[in-house]
Formats: structure tokens, C-alpha cells, sequence
């Protein structure tokens, strides 16, 4: 059966700024999360990496930690630019492919993916483009598949990012690198760009960075036991407050994530 591609994919062209072991925080996230449903499907699961960008280690990566949650797992790499594709196309290997293409996502025999992992790429878009890209995207998922699009920094110590049903928006997970870490709302520069500009007065966004940063300063005397210890009080604190779904096993490997609807924007 052929791909559903257009002629031309949808999208733009990425920066394409990657590094080894960038996305590792979010890769280990949907290992534990994402492991269950990789396992259930009924046929070798498929994971995109969209828009991996300048050079594919990202895409080997990501099926080097799926595989551990699930050894049948695909990974298919899929970029824009053509140039990108033919660069990573020695990389290629059983389990592993790449693609030209965009947000229509294609894949052949048309099939639907348990997972598209979409990081750094809708940062350059206006905030009002991404509803529509979500929506597309949520279009091609498995029915038990997840999209996850977020931002971080260019080393992967921070990094915020929103995961996706194909029903909708249904969480955001902040996750750093502890030791680096001075305050909570240092991540505000990471938000995805469905969130980095409501981080102003009146948005809920807004309100939980700054209830974030107050249960870390209150938390400072656990400070002495380390950055884990002061971080954990930090968000146990905090889910008195708000709708935080995980719990510290999470907690430990510095993350947070809280429900969607709280942190949506008004």
C-alpha cells in the first residue's frame, strides 16, 4: 500500500540544532509511561521521531530506550529537509528508518504510530498554528498512542513538554537536571510554545510557577539532604494545591507532571 504523503510535506524546516543524549529526559519518561502500550500492541509498535533535525542521534537513541521497554519497537525518523534524510540514511538499521516528510507524518502501508515524539520542532511556530498541528498529529495516532511535543535546552537539562491522546491535551511534564537547577521557574524558558506566552499575570501557567517557587524556598532547609530530597518536598508540597499525576518515583528523576487543564491556557 502506498504512503499517504503529499508531494511536498507539511511543515518548515527546522533549525535542526541537536546534540547526543539531548532528549534523554524525555526518552526515559515515555520508557516508563509509554512501556505498557508499546507492549500491548498487537503488531511491532511504531515511534516517530518528527523533525530530528540536523544529524539522527536522537532517532538512535529513541529506539535504544524503546527497545528496552519493548524489543519488537520501530522507529522511524521523519524530516523535511532532504538533505537531513540522506545524511541519516547510513544510520539505518533493523528497527530503525528514516523518511522525508512533515506533520501529515507518513509511514509506510499508512500505518498509525503508538508514539510521535515531536521536540524543539513547534517552537518557531506563532502560538495559534499549534492547535492545528496538534489536532493533525493526534489524527495519525494508534488509538492507545501518545504525542509528545515539547522544548528544551540544547544539553537536555531542562525541559518542559505536553502529552497528547488521541482525544486531546492531557498533561504537562517538567523535568531538569537538579544540580543545575536555582529555581523552579527556571523551566518558564522551556515551555512549549502553547505555553511560553502565557506566562504573564491572570494565566494559570503563570500561577504555578509562582506556587512552584514558593514551595522550593520553603522546602531550602531539606537543601542540606540535596537537590533531590529538597525537590521532592518541593512538589509534594505542591500537589496539595494542584493536580500533579505522578508520584515519587517520578519525583526522584526530576520530574513533575501536572493535568492539562490546570496550566491551559484561558
Amino acid at each position: 500500500m502506498a504512503s499517504r504523503s503529499p508531494a511536498r510535506p507539511v511543515g518548515a524546516v527546522t533549525r535542526g540544532t541537536t546534540n547526543p543524549n539531548r532528549l534523554r529526559r524525555m526518552d526515559r519518561w515515555i520508557a516508563a509511561v509509554h512501556g505498557p502500550a508499546l507492549r500491548r500492541s498487537p503488531h511491532p509498535p511504531v515511534a516517530v521521531d518528527l523533525g530530528y533535525g540536523a544529524a539522527p542521534w536522537t532517532a538512535v537513541e529513541l529506539l535504544e530506550r524503546l527497545r528496552g521497554e519493548c524489543a519488537g519497537t520501530l522507529v522511524v525518523g521523519v524530516e523535511i529537509a532532504p538533505e537531513r534524510v540522506a545524511a541519516a540514511k547510513p544510520y539505518e538499521r533493523d528497527g530503525l528508518a528514516f523518511v522525508r516528510g512533515g506533520f501529515e507524518v507518513p509511514l509506510p502501508g499508512d500505518r498509525r504510530p503508538v508514539l510521535i515524539r515531536a521536540a524543539n520542532v513547534l517552537r518557531q511556530y506563532d502560538e495559534d498554528e499549534v492547535p492545528p498541528v496538534w489536532e493533525r498529529l493526534r489524527e495519525r495516532l494508534a488509538p492507545d498512542g501518545l504525542l509528545v511535543e515539547g522544548t528544551c535546552d540544547e544539553i537536555g537539562r531542562r525541559h518542559v513538554w505536553v502529552t497528547l491522546g488521541p482525544e486531546g491535551p492531557r498533561t504537562v511534564t517538567f523535568a531538569t537536571r537538579l544540580g543545575s537547577l536555582d529555581m523552579p521557574s527556571d523551566l518558564a524558558e522551556r515551555l512549549p510554545k502553547a505555553l511560553i506566552h502565557r506566562n504573564v499575570p491572570g494565566e494559570p501557567v503563570h500561577a504555578f510557577l509562582r506556587d512552584f517557587d514558593r514551595a522550593w524556598s520553603a522546602a531550602a532547609p531539606y537543601a542540606s539532604l540535596g537537590a533531590r530530597q529538597r525537590w521532592m518536598r518541593t512538589v509534594r508540597a505542591l500537589s496539595a494545591d494542584w493536580p500533579v499525576t505522578d508520584g515519587p518515583r517520578r519525583w526522584r528523576q526530576g520530574e513533575l507532571t501536572v493535568r492539562w487543564e490546570a496550566l491551559a491556557p484561558r
